[in-house]
């Protein structure tokens, strides 16, 4: 996943959750119909791991639905997700999720990275990206 704030380009660790491993199985076997779209961010330092559910401390701005495309095609292609979290106030955004639902939701990928300051309307986009491997 890569974000961007103000003109800064930052990679971060992105993690296939467990859960989100079992929601693509479900998806592939119609038992859900939604789809991984929410974009939520938070202030925790804790490290993105595979046994994530949810972010570690999610933030007060509602989740975002994301723009989902597939870049490339055959085995180059890749799902794609991005989305602009605008801040309430003055925090240090540390992480973010793809979720499937703007309340609750499976936590489909998990990423922490640097931390990033901001005020209030300063805004990050995030660009989650899961490539087949």
């Amino acid at each position: 996943m890569s974000l961007r704030a103000s003109g800064i380009i930052q990679i971060m660790a992105d993690i296939f959750t467990n859960v989100g491993e079992q929601f693509m199985c479900d998806k592939f076997s119609a038992v859900v119909a939604t789809a991984p779209e929410w974009v939520a961010w938070g202030t925790s330092g804790t490290t993105a791991a595979k046994g994530d559910t949810t972010l570690g401390t999610e933030s007060a701005e509602t989740r975002i639905q994301g723009t989902m495309t597939t870049q490339g095609t055959g085995a180059s292609a890749e799902f794609q997700c991005v989305a602009t979290i605008v801040s309430l106030g003055t925090q240090t955004i540390a992480e973010a999720g793809l979720l499937t639902a703007v309340t609750s939701g499976t936590l489909v990928i998990s990423s922490d990275f640097t931390g990033v300051a901001l005020l209030i309307n300063d805004s990050i986009e995030f660009t989650f990206t899961l490539a087949p491997a």
